[in-house]
């Protein structure tokens, strides 16, 4: 026969107590504009670190559903580095959309004719396949030299662990 007594709870707070999940609300962001050097630096190394300031990974605010990642700012994309011989056999393919028209290039071509494409496709690779990460890719900046034109925002200079 059962007992009419009341049974304890098996957890100490009611389902309403519980801890509230934070979400970021695209109100409450914080974009800073950050410059990195890539000069010496290598190129996946650099490029994981770069996905994730875009996507805020390492900010207390992440949010996987909006975007709260700072602004980059490459320069010297020139001077990127590779180990191995992926300077001769690295390839880059594209494709024009018609019969027989993929195209490719070596690594040194690419490095000559766009070095910044090199960092932008690398950095792109490593982020999701999703609306909000075409989002994020475009407040990367990538340039060849050391001059670049967004003095105006005040980027602050990151040094990246290689």
């Amino acid at each position: 026969m059962m007992s009419l007594a009341p049974r304890a709870p098996a957890w100490p707070f009611s389902r309403h107590d519980a801890m509230k999940t934070y979400v970021a609300k695209p109100t409450d962001r914080e974009r800073n504009w950050l410059v990195v050097d890539a000069n010496g630096k290598t190129l996946g190394r650099l490029a994981t670190q770069i996905a994730d300031l875009l996507r805020a990974k390492r900010k207390p605010q992440y949010s996987p559903h909006i975007d709260t990642g700072d602004f980059v700012v490459v320069v010297n994309a020139e001077k990127i580095a590779v180990t191995g011989k992926k300077r001769t056999d690295k390839r880059y393919y594209r494709h024009s959309g018609y019969p027989g028209g993929l195209r490719s290039r070596t690594f040194e071509e690419m490095l000559a004719r766009r070095p910044e494409e090199i960092i932008r496709l690398a950095v792109k690779g490593m982020m999701p396949r999703n609306r909000l990460a075409r989002k994020q890719i475009t407040k990367l900046k990538i340039y060849a030299g050391p001059e670049h034109p967004h003095v105006a925002q005040k980027p602050a200079p990151l040094e990246i662990k290689t």
